[in-house]
C-alpha cells in the first residue's frame, strides 16, 4: 500500500509543477475563458483518474482493494474496480460541492485586502498547497481515529447537520475587515504591512522588510481552509472507509480549486442559490453517517445521482434568477420637479 501513496504523491507533486513551471508562469490576473478552460482541464484529470483506480482495484495493484474495512463495522472485504470507481467519484463531487464554500471565502478575504487580481493566483498556488499538506495529516488520523472508535461517525454527522442549518441562515451584508481571522488583524495592526506592488509575500522598504496584503491572504486562506477541512474531511467518511479513496478524491478534488475560483469570483453576485445546495448536501451527508446507527445505507450511486443534482439544481436557478433581474425593465425615473426661475430683487 505504501508503493500505492508513494506513486500517487508523486503524480500530485507532477500536477503541482506542470501547474505552477508552466501553465502559471507569470503574474495575471486570468480571464473567464481562460479559467474555465482550466477548470475542465483539471476536472477532467480527476474523472481520468477514475480508470486508473478501476485498474488499481480490480487487479489489485500494491494491495488495492484488499480487505477494506465496511461502514457501520461490516467485516472487512475486498472491493473491485467498478465499486472503487463508484466510491471514488463520489467523494471527489462531495469534495468538489463542499470546496465551494471555501472559494467564496477566499473571494471574501481577496476583496476585503483589496489584494491585486494579478497577485491572487499566487497566494491561491501557496494557499492551496498547504491546505493539500494539512488535510493529508487530517485525513490519515481521521481514518485512525475512526478505526479505532467508530463511533465518532454518528457525532461527524450530528457537527455536518448543524453546519447544514447554520449555512442556510441569511448571511450579513456588508462585511468588513473586522470578520477577518483575529490572527490576520492581529498582524495588521503591530506588524509593517505595506500594499506593494509585488507578487512576494515580503518587501524591502526604506524602513525594513514589511509584510505585503498578500501574505495576509495567505494566512487568512490557511485559516479558513483549517475551519472547512472540519467538515469536509468527516464528510468523505460517509462515502467509504478506505484511506486511499478518501485521500485521492480529496486531494485532485482540490488541485482545480484556483481556476475554479476564478470562475467562481466572475459569477459570484449571480449564483445566489449555491449556498443553499451546498447546506443541502452537508444536512444529506451528515444524516446519511447518522443513518449507519441503525444500519441503514444509502447506495453511493443514489448519493452521487442527489449532490450532483442539488448541485445543478442550485446553479442552474441562481442563473435563471441572474438572467430575470438582467431582461426586467428598469423602473420609470420619478418625474423631475419644476424648476421656478429666482427672483430678481429690485
Amino acid at each position: 500500500m505504501l508503493a500505492a501513496y508513494a506513486c500517487f504523491t508523486a503524480l500530485v507533486i507532477a500536477l503541482i509543477a506542470l501547474d505552477l513551471g508552466v501553465l502559471h508562469r507569470k503574474a495575471h490576473a486570468p480571464s473567464m475563458k481562460e479559467s474555465l478552460g482550466f477548470t475542465v482541464l483539471w476536472i477532467s484529470c480527476g474523472l481520468a483518474f477514475s480508470g486508473i483506480v478501476y485498474w488499481g482495484y480490480e487487479s489489485h495493484v500494491f494491495g488495492l482493494g484488499r480487505d477494506i474495512a465496511q461502514l457501520s463495522g461490516h467485516a472487512p472485504r475486498d472491493v473491485g474496480g467498478g465499486e472503487a470507481v463508484l466510491l471514488y467519484l463520489t467523494g471527489y463531487a462531495l469534495e468538489k460541492a463542499l470546496a465551494l464554500d471555501n472559494l467564496f471565502v477566499m473571494l471574501f478575504v481577496f476583496r476585503a485586502l483589496k489584494v491585486d487580481g494579478r497577485y491572487q493566483h499566487r497566494v491561491l498556488f501557496w494557499g492551496i498547497l498547504g491546505a493539500l499538506i494539512l488535510r493529508g495529516g487530517m485525513i490519515a488520523v481521521g481514518a485512525a481515529v475512526v478505526h479505532r472508535f467508530e463511533w465518532i461517525l454518528y457525532v461527524f454527522g450530528a457537527l455536518l447537520v448543524w453546519s447544514g442549518v447554520k449555512l442556510m441562515r441569511p448571511k450579513k451584508e456588508g462585511a468588513g475587515d473586522e470578520e477577518l481571522p483575529v490572527v490576520v488583524r492581529w498582524i495588521h495592526r503591530y506588524l509593517p504591512v505595506e500594499r506593494s506592488d509585488s507578487p512576494g509575500f515580503f518587501v524591502k522598504t526604506e524602513r525594513g522588510w514589511a509584510l505585503t496584503v498578500s501574505f495576509l491572504a495567505l494566512v487568512s486562506i490557511e485559516i479558513a481552509d483549517a475551519v472547512f477541512a472540519v467538515d469536509s474531511i468527516p464528510a468523505i467518511f460517509a462515502v467509504t472507509l478506505d484511506p486511499f479513496i478518501v485521500l485521492t478524491s480529496n486531494v485532485l478534488a482540490m488541485l482545480g480549486l484556483r481556476s475554479l475560483y476564478f470562475v467562481l469570483a466572475a459569477a459570484a453576485d449571480r449564483l445566489v442559490y449555491l449556498g443553499r445546495a451546498l447546506a443541502i448536501v452537508l444536512v444529506f451527508v451528515g444524516v446519511k453517517m447518522i443513518a449507519l446507527y441503525w444500519d441503514l445505507h444509502i447506495p453511493p450511486l443514489a448519493s452521487l445521482a442527489f449532490i450532483a443534482l442539488t448541485m445543478t439544481i442550485g446553479i442552474v436557478a441562481s442563473l435563471r434568477v441572474a438572467a430575470k433581474k438582467k431582461d426586467a425593465p428598469a423602473p420609470a425615473a420619478s418625474p423631475a420637479a419644476p424648476i421656478h426661475p429666482t427672483a430678481t430683487q429690485p
